[in-house]
């Protein structure tokens, strides 16, 4: 995995208009959609590596709502395709991160990992990540869900600016890139090979799955 393959989603700045002002979008939130190259083979053995995994072992419960999530020892079963996964995700947040003048900086991310199964009406619940700088999910199987909205499971994000534009006007939105969610929530339709990598502070959920098959995924943190 490279970080060639990062697809970088932050609003973009409006130039000067023909009324002599100037929109600049301050405070953006950079939610990072990349696609893991030959992720057709890492997803099957991650795939039976998961199932494997879920058949012998317990699940736990945090955000999860139904379905079956692992514990955060992922990067002690996961085997040769889970790590280079990991690794290939370390590499790009690397990339993303600098300080605070803007330079590159050499990272020694530490990571917890833990994989999900989803079935029929499964989903988690809004969470954040404390005690991560950054977080991110990996989609083994999309469930169909790429290529059927119909099906649900798409990965929310909670406005980190609040809800307050919403209360007081909820018909209004501000005419700038993004400016339409303010106060609601964003949407990813996840994809099988997807992976998304956000801030471990935004909260987030995923909706429900109406499927007959498994959706899978690969969650994981990046810790200092």
């Amino acid at each position: 995995m490279t970080a060639a393959g990062v697809k970088d989603s932050a609003p973009k700045t409006a130039g000067p208009t023909a009324a002599g002002i100037e929109v600049r979008a301050y405070f953006a939130t950079p939610i990072i959609l990349g696609t893991v190259p030959d992720a057709q083979a890492l997803s099957a053995e991650l795939r039976r590596v998961i199932l494997e995994r879920e058949r012998t072992t317990p699940g736990v419960e945090h955000s999860n709502l139904g379905g079956w999530q692992s514990d955060t020892d992922f990067t002690e079963w996961c085997g040769p395709a889970g790590r280079r996964l990991l690794d290939g995700a370390s590499a790009i947040a690397t990339r993303l991160t600098c300080d605070r003048l803007g330079k590159p900086v050499a990272v020694s991310w530490r990571t917890n990992a833990w994989a999900n199964i989803n079935r029929r009406d499964h989903g988690n619940e809004f969470h954040t990540h404390p005690g991560s700088f950054w977080s991110g999910t990996y989609y083994v199987d999309d469930g169909g869900i790429g290529d059927d909205p119909a099906l649900g499971g798409e990965f929310e994000m909670q406005d980190p600016r609040g809800v307050a534009p919403a209360m007081y006007a909820p018909h209004l939105a501000f005419a700038v890139p993004g400016g339409q969610s303010v106060g609601a929530s964003e949407l990813i339709r996840p994809r099988s090979g997807m992976l998304v990598l956000f801030p471990a502070w935004l909260s987030h959920a995923v909706r429900p799955y109406r499927g007959q098959r498994e959706r899978i995924s690969v969650a994981f943190n990046l810790c200092l």
